[in-house]
């Protein structure tokens, strides 16, 4: 096993000739995915893998330079498929990983074929011609809720991220994963998301991108759906589903799943 496939966590899984590549959001890891991958083993090769800074990782590899801008994640994104030697792919990715894998196609449109992206933003703060949802009072109190009581500051967070109850089995996962992180390295992480802005990059993109969203979402407001669709170089179409959460694939996957097999299949060019 190359560095590359270890310090990831890189697996794949299925047959097929076109590959399937997921990448979780900030939070979580590869087992967000449990309940999506087995309905496409049968006729797609699935890669999945571990962000940089997850739980999962070696912190050691981590690097605070290197991940202070999501370039770094786009990078990662490349060398996986370039070690993996994937042709190209359809990449779905979540929260975060949705802009990552855009700049990444940007650098390199030829392993894409098409982008699913689920609860993505461009850009979380507001700014006057923009609504991303935060204003800068409220991340200050969120990264500083993260300093002070890391594990008090998951067990807040993980029901209102995924709109749930501590009972539910989803925000007990997402607090399970969520709480494995290192929290310097978490913190660190959360605010280069936080602080991130693609907008001026959209334009840019020339892969298809399917734009799917939770109707209620605590981190993305429905209407940046829309803005995305307005602003993305690339044909694309949105799906608002009728979720509630930032993580719909764990909370509502009897919903969720039979949407992103649809998307997964659905040839935005032929339509």
């Amino acid at each position: 096993m190359g560095v590359v496939e270890e310090a990831h966590n890189i697996r794949v899984v299925g047959s097929g000739q076109q590959t399937v590549v997921l990448a979780h959001g900030f939070g979580t890891d590869q087992s967000v995915w449990k309940h999506l991958v087995p309905h496409l083993v049968d006729q797609y090769k699935v890669v999945l893998y571990d962000n940089m800074g997850a739980g999962t990782t070696n912190p050691d590899y981590f690097d605070f330079d290197r991940y202070a801008s999501l370039d770094g994640y786009a990078c990662d994104v490349i060398a996986i498929l370039d070690d993996l030697r994937v042709p190209n792919c359809i990449y779905v990715g979540h929260s975060v990983s949705a802009m990552v894998g855009l700049l990444a196609s940007i650098s390199r449109p030829d392993l894409f074929t098409k982008i699913l992206t689920i609860s993505a933003s461009p850009r979380y703060l507001n700014d006057p011609e923009y609504f991303g949802g935060f204003e800068q009072e409220e991340l200050l109190e969120l990264f500083e809720a993260m300093r002070s009581n890391y594990k008090a500051w998951c067990a807040g967070f993980a029901p209102l991220a995924v709109g749930g109850d501590m009972e539910s089995v989803a925000v007990q996962e997402f607090s399970r994963t969520l709480f494995n992180m290192r929290p310097d390295i978490a913190l660190s992480v959360a605010q280069t998301i936080f602080y991130s802005d693609v907008r001026p990059l959209l334009r840019h993109v020339t892969v298809p991108c399917h734009i799917i969203q939770s109707v209620k979402d605590l981190a993305v407001p429905v209407v940046v759906s829309e803005y995305l669709h307005q602003h993305l170089g690339a044909a694309s179409i949105v799906e608002v589903m009728s979720t509630d959460g930032h993580l719909p694939q764990l909370s509502s996957p009897d919903v969720v799943v039979p949407i992103l097999l649809r998307h997964i299949r659905y040839d935005i060019a032929a339509a």
